[in-house]
């Protein structure tokens, strides 16, 4: 009697555990509606809609939060109207999903480089170099955003307005 009660168990608890399996999807199987959204954000990008293809690229992350490819677009489009960190963050999402992605890596060392975050952007070439072991383009370009160094931004002046000429002044 024993037996078959454990053994009960046993079976219930095993029938829950692969049940619960069979329910979570693989990484990689990606929501069809979300891949779609990406291509349409691309497209939208493409044709220089950038607020329109931002709209798009969260509206594929809402459908399925695990579409590395939406953070990387999302970041590129981070990148070029200059909020490297937001950028940083949405690279960083990336490779939460798969932390050996060149093309993240390089862009999140690449706004580290726009941020003056020198050293945190080396970091990444060395992880990009070692999972490159033969040179890579992520590397290349990564490699040549440090030697080129931040942006310099420098203040100007505008010219100060000439003194009014004082109407009790004689010439």
């Amino acid at each position: 009697m024993r037996f078959t009660a454990i053994g009960a168990a046993g079976a219930l608890l095993l029938l829950s555990v692969s049940t619960s399996l069979m329910a979570q999807r693989a990484d990689d199987q990606i929501d069809p509606r979300s891949v779609e959204m990406v291509k349409q954000g691309r497209a939208m990008l493409a044709a220089g809609n950038v607020q329109g293809a931002g709209d798009v690229l969260e509206s594929a992350l809402a459908v399925d939060p695990r579409n590395r490819d939406a953070y990387l677009v999302l970041a590129d489009i981070a990148r070029k109207v200059n909020l490297s960190g937001k950028a940083i963050r949405l690279y960083r999402e990336a490779l939460s999903l798969e932390p050996n992605d060149t093309a993240a890596l390089r862009g999140q060392g690449e706004a580290m480089v726009a941020k003056g975050a020198m050293e945190r952007a080396k970091e990444n070439l060395a992880k990009i170099e070692k999972l490159c072991a033969k040179g890579c383009a992520d590397a290349t370009q990564l490699s040549a955003a440090i030697a080129k160094g931040p942006p310099v931004v420098t203040a100007q002046a505008e010219p100060a307005p000439a003194p009014a000429a004082s109407p009790t002044a004689k010439p």
